[in-house]
């Protein structure tokens, strides 16, 4: 029989245990985890279980006695230090383990603070469960939060923390909020949200350094412009967990590099989720994904292969954020569009942004809008007539439906 080892303890890793056993790996499956934790959930770090309505159990992709009942063995608290790919071994920072197949799911990493004073005390990112531990700590006595950048992280932060009643500055260096990720007529109903919650939301706003004796006292921007702070949170980007693969000589570019079947150039190994750049048939070009569906997908992929039955990967990504009473779904990468279509009402925060590319719809954005974000998982990537979308009284249901049956 052959044994598996899987580096790494996020979403990515736990699809896979599931679906190597339903798909009838009969090895030895070990998962070596750096946090304390089985594979857990990390979106609602941010969300739930930052405002505290959820507990860590909860997080938990499975529970505990899942891998017990299915003979996959958990090295919690123990790091992968390098792989020996000639001799098949990863050694770890409590010993060697042998393996017939590799799995990477070293997920990503936030991006670091570089500014001077990033590593006094109240200064923290937000990737694990001791991270948000920590910030959850620090609510109770912090009267001033400023969180650094305004993507999903540091919005859904802003969000939770204006709730507890801290004040809030959220410092982008972009001229629009989340705008890696989605249209300026989207940035712009977000930044309106934010203002009216009483959020101190500042575009071009440069960090320059964070300034206290021994714990954060404020953040002082490029223009000189001192902000007070007694907790600062960042959150402005991720990079990929990709240096023990390259370390090990396999090919790596913003993600470990693998193919549609998500194995690396090494048969042996194989790599999934957010540390991936993979390539992508249905959008026609190679990506890295920071995405819970990805890493789900992917895993489904990779196990599928290592058990003989290959079923490649090709999927539209989507991904969500939720932010006070608003869950903003996404469905396609609206990069490229020439032309979008709003149904329902910004102004009664729900509606839809449809992004066309040369009459093909490329992705959606919907804002307290489930039934556009359903409709949109089946439509996007196919050609969509925009009178279509424009006019009110089209069903998009009805849309999908027809687009699914030609």
């Amino acid at each position: 029989m052959a044994d598996l080892v899987i580096i790494g303890g996020g979403h990515a890793a736990g699809q896979a245990c599931a679906s190597l056993r339903a798909g009838g790996w009969s090895g030895a499956i070990i998962v070596v985890g750096e946090e304390p934790y089985p594979p857990y959930q990390r979106p609602p770090l941010s969300k739930a279980y930052l405002r505290g309505e959820l507990p860590a159990e909860r997080l938990l992709f499975r529970p505990e006695s899942f891998y017990t009942d299915h003979d996959v063995t958990l090295r919690l608290g123990e790091r992968a230090l390098r792989i020996d790919r000639a001799a098949r071994r990863v050694e770890t920072d409590r010993g060697s383990l042998p393996y017939d197949a590799l799995l990477l799911a070293t997920g990503a990493r936030p991006r670091p603070l570089t500014c001077a004073g990033a590593d006094l005390g109240g200064v923290f990112g937000l990737r694990s469960i001791a991270d948000v531990d920590a910030i959850k700590q620090r609510f109770d006595s912090a009267q001033h939060l400023v969180i650094i950048g305004a993507g999903y992280i540091g919005l859904e932060v802003a969000a939770v923390a204006k709730r507890r009643g801290l004040n809030v500055t959220v410092l982008e260096a972009q001229d629009r909020v989340m705008s890696r990720v989605t249209s300026p007529l989207v940035s712009d109903f977000f930044t309106r949200v934010h203002r009216e919650e009483g959020v101190d939301l500042r575009l071009d706003a440069q960090a320059e350094a964070i300034e206290g004796e021994g714990a954060v006292e404020a953040v002082r921007l490029a223009d000189g412009t001192r902000v007070p702070a007694d907790l600062v949170v960042y959150g402005i980007g991720v990079l990929p967990n990709q240096g023990i693969a390259a370390e090990a000589g396999l090919a790596t570019d913003n993600g470990i590099l693998v193919d549609e079947n998500a194995c690396t150039e090494d048969p042996a190994v194989y790599a999934v989720g957010d540390c991936t750049n993979h390539p992508n048939p249905l959008l026609d070009r190679r990506l890295r994904l920071e995405s819970v569906h990805n890493a789900l997908e992917q895993a489904k992929t990779a196990a599928a292969a290592l058990c003989g039955s290959p079923k490649p990967y090709a999927q539209i990504p989507w991904f969500w954020s939720d932010q006070y009473e608003l869950k903003l779904q996404t469905v396609g990468l609206q990069d490229g569009y020439d032309a979008t279509v709003v149904r329902g009402a910004p102004e009664a925060r729900s509606f839809a942004v449809f992004y066309l590319a040369k009459d093909s719809l490329i992705a959606v954005d919907a804002v307290n809008e489930p039934a556009a974000f359903m409709a949109a998982k089946k439509l996007v990537g196919r050609r969509v007539e925009r009178h279509l979308l424009e006019d009110p009284e089209t069903s998009l249901r009805d849309l999908a439906l027809a687009a699914q049956r030609g």
